[in-house]
């Protein structure tokens, strides 16, 4: 399919911040997915997949984190990246500013939106729902961190999340922690784990040095981008008729 992109600047977390959207081609309204990058920020990786969404027919924007800058000094990233996610405010406000740059386009469904993101770009859709953002799917690779309590009661859809085994940054008692926020919450959760990936282990490798713990596992990298696309097939069709019921289930 035929798409097109463009590069939007819009105004978050007290910088300029510069989205890469890609639309398919037509002139009707489709449902849309606003994708968060890692910390690291924004890259040709999130631009691609926001590419190969709109190739499938929904309206995608990858979102900024950093003011257009890839910070690719694992210690400037943590810099930047720890005192955010510490702040559920500004994460909401770096997420809310780019749903709105989503929601502004002409082609956009506004009640049919899904929030996908990896590391903290995943976490920032997780704080659109805990703020009670009217989405129709939450998706989150890497991205496992626990809100404030009681907040998670405000997610009003599905919540997908998937972490590697070996991801030193989300133990064990990261993934127990979210789980449990979100069953005690009534959430209707996925927690999908890829036995022996590390961290990041969906991002393609890079040529700058990355932290212990973190690297490219090819076979669930493909393995969790088909069940996101599995997400946004049942919560985010692409025609507003749901899919039909399984014949085994009834």
């Amino acid at each position: 399919m035929t798409i097109l992109t463009r590069t939007i600047e819009y105004p978050a977390d007290g910088l300029t911040m510069t989205g890469h959207l890609a639309l398919p081609a037509g002139t009707d309204h489709r449902p849309a997915v606003l994708l968060g990058p890692e910390g690291t920020g924004l890259s040709d990786v999130e631009r691609r997949r926001a590419d190969a969404l709109a190739e499938l027919g929904y309206i995608a924007l990858a979102f900024d984190l950093h003011g257009g800058r890839y910070l690719g000094d694992p210690e400037e990233m943590l810099a930047r990246c720890m005192p955010l996610l510490a702040d559920p405010h500004r994460m909401r406000g770096i997420g809310h500013a780019a749903l709105d740059v989503l929601r502004a386009e002409p082609r956009t469904d506004p009640d049919r939106i899904a929030a996908i993101g990896y590391g903290t770009g995943g976490i920032i859709a997780l704080e659109l729902g805990r703020d009670g953002v009217d989405l129709r799917a939450i998706g989150t690779v890497n991205g496992l961190a626990t809100g404030r309590p009681g907040e998670a009661a405000r997610i009003r859809c599905p919540v997908w999340a998937g972490v590697g085994s070996e991801d030193p940054i989300m133990s064990a008692e990261q993934r127990n922690a979210f789980a449990t926020e979100m069953q005690t919450a009534g959430v209707d959760w996925r927690l999908m784990l890829y036995g022996g990936a590390q961290h990041a282990f969906h991002h393609p490798p890079v040529d700058h040095t990355v932290r212990p713990g973190i690297g490219h596992h090819p076979l669930h990298a493909e393995r969790a981008w088909r069940d996101i696309l599995d997400l946004l097939t049942e919560c985010l069709p692409l025609t507003e008729n749901p899919p039909s019921p399984n014949p085994a289930t009834r």
